[in-house]
């Protein structure tokens, strides 16, 4: 008995139904990717004025068009800071590295008799701060403390000794949308870093399609 002739590789129709699905997947699998809604709104800051370490404004107004991730630290730190700010920087670099301008950093100072804008700016070569993409914030005493309390709900912050080195603060940082809406508090550690610089573009993104 002869043996069948073997088809040749470009008429099998295994073959073709193969290829076809393989481009087929390559196509749709952007269309299949979940993407999670953004985080909802927990909070709204209230009305406030600081100023950053070149003498700029930072106020309600100027978080509009941009998502922020929010640190609390003070220069004197012997604690948590320098680990925070180093997370900062790292996170500072993801978003840069990414192309992403349209989230933005901020660390508030809870020490702002120290920690004026001169000496906030001398601090900037060392932190890494890339300004303006990452702002070192300070101000008057009384609205520091007034935000950090009632805005942003520092843990412990309400009774704050702010003339020791142990000043209350958080190694979270705060998650922000344009509006001033609080989205959500996240660890510095390397799964929380990882969530809220996934989370950030979510909230950038529904904050553009809102503004088509």
């Amino acid at each position: 008995m002869e043996a069948e002739p073997r088809v040749p590789i470009h008429r099998n129709p295994y073959v073709w139904a193969f290829v076809v699905g393989c481009i087929t997947l390559t196509v749709m699998r952007p269309l299949l990717r979940h993407v999670p809604a953004p985080p909802p709104v927990i909070g709204q800051l209230p009305a406030f004025a600081l100023t950053d370490a070149h003498g700029a404004g930072f106020a309600n107004e100027d978080l509009a068009g941009q998502v922020w991730i929010v640190s609390f630290f003070f220069t004197r730190c012997p604690s948590i800071c320098p680990a925070l700010m180093a997370r900062m920087a790292e996170l500072q670099r993801r978003l840069r590295d990414a192309g992403i301008d349209g989230v933005r950093l901020a660390s508030i100072t809870v020490d702002p008799a120290n920690d004026t804008p001169e000496h906030l700016r001398a601090t900037e070569t060392g932190y890494g701060v890339d300004y303006p993409r990452w702002r070192l914030v300070t101000g008057a005493p009384e609205r520091v403390r007034e935000l950090c309390t009632n805005g942003f709900r520092v843990p412990g912050f309400a009774g704050a000794d702010v003339a020791s080195n142990d000043i209350p603060h958080t190694s979270k940082v705060v998650l922000v949308d344009g509006g001033g809406g609080i989205r959500g508090y996240y660890d510095t550690d390397d799964s929380g870093l990882d969530e809220v610089f996934w989370r950030s573009q979510h909230v950038l993104d529904e904050m553009r399609s809102r503004a088509r």
